[in-house]
């Protein structure tokens, strides 16, 4: 059985291909969608011995299956956003303490003590529906940060951006944790001059904006906030750890959490690093679903483990994963 402990305290590489080849097998063993999934590849677990012999589960599956590695009653089920019509991603999750464990651990392990930090959250799309799991860590770390000034704003700009502002003035040290069109919206209105504030974009225009490249968009940021890095999250509602970028767009993983970059026209094979890809991660917090997925983003990953994000595919780059759908 593997338990929170083994997961979160994971120190090297070795322990780390250990429990990610456990994990394989527990949900070979356990999850009927994935194992189906192993079947339909020929996969045979014995022969599995290295991190890239490990079949990883195309993330479109959250949309269609059940994709847990348990009976247990469903303690949350978080789901993707998305337009009328589009079918959503549903993590079912069986022990919600591991999310709580993993962004808390993750949040730590890059920024300190939550308590250190007014928590200001600007994530209007995500509070205007239910499911959202970055809601809801958002929501914990402001209880956690136990600062009263913290808290989540909607359409109210200029309370914000009053409070930003007499923050910034008493040295308080404040993460600003918002969606990107949002934060254009907010530097639209007013132009900031920070100096101890993190602006943390989570991505996404939500089809409110066009679309822009990262240095285009962190450029505009840094502008607007007058800060000299922007930081981003790298999550999604299929995961339940976050890799976190501290500037440039680069991108690192808790200790329990690594990505692989797979090659866009076999999904089978992966390339060498500084080369671009579809991106799989492994998250072993996803101990009760699936702890390797296959996602939708391309990216590159680096010789020290550090990848970038650099977009999607579109529907006509896809194939290597479609191949691989049931």
């Amino acid at each position: 059985m593997i338990t929170s402990s083994d997961i979160f305290t994971i120190s090297s590489q070795k322990q780390f291909e250990k429990i990610a080849l456990k994990m394989f097998r527990f949900q070979y063993e356990n999850n009927k969608v994935y194992q189906e999934f192993c079947d339909f590849l020929k996969t045979d677990p014995q022969k599995v011995k290295s991190l890239q012999q490990i079949p990883f589960l195309p993330i479109q599956f959250f949309k269609s299956h059940e994709v847990v590695s348990n009976t247990n009653p469903i303690q949350e089920t978080f789901t993707s956003s998305g337009t009328t019509g589009i079918i959503t991603s549903k993590h079912l999750v069986t022990d919600v303490s591991l999310y709580n464990e993993s962004y808390r651990k993750g949040f730590s392990e890059f920024y300190g003590n939550i308590e250190d930090y007014v928590v200001l959250a600007l994530l209007p799309s995500y509070l205007e529906r239910d499911g959202s799991s970055l809601i809801y860590m958002v929501k914990d770390l402001i209880a956690e940060s136990n600062h009263t000034e913290s808290g989540f704003y909607l359409h109210n700009h200029d309370e914000l951006i009053a409070k930003l502002i007499a923050l910034d003035e008493v040295g308080q040290n404040v993460i600003l944790i918002g969606v990107t069109f949002a934060l254009l919206d907010l530097i639209e209105k007013q132009q900031f001059q920070l100096q101890h504030t993190i602006i943390m974009e989570t991505g996404g225009m939500k089809g409110k904006r066009k679309e822009m490249i990262r240095e285009e968009l962190h450029e505009q940021l840094c502008k607007g906030f007058g800060v000299s890095a922007i930081h981003s999250e790298y999550g999604m509602t299929e995961l339940l750890s976050q890799a976190y970028s501290l500037g440039n767009g680069v991108f690192e993983c808790p200790s329990w959490m690594q990505i692989l970059v797979r090659d866009t026209e076999d999904a089978l094979t992966y390339i060498q690093d500084g080369k671009t890809g579809g991106i799989n991660v492994i998250d072993l917090a996803n101990i009760n679903s699936c702890s390797f997925i296959a996602t939708q983003d391309l990216g590159k990953k680096n010789p020290n483990n550090s990848f970038e994000v650099l977009g999607r595919f579109d529907n006509s780059d896809i194939r290597g994963c479609n191949l691989m759908v049931l």
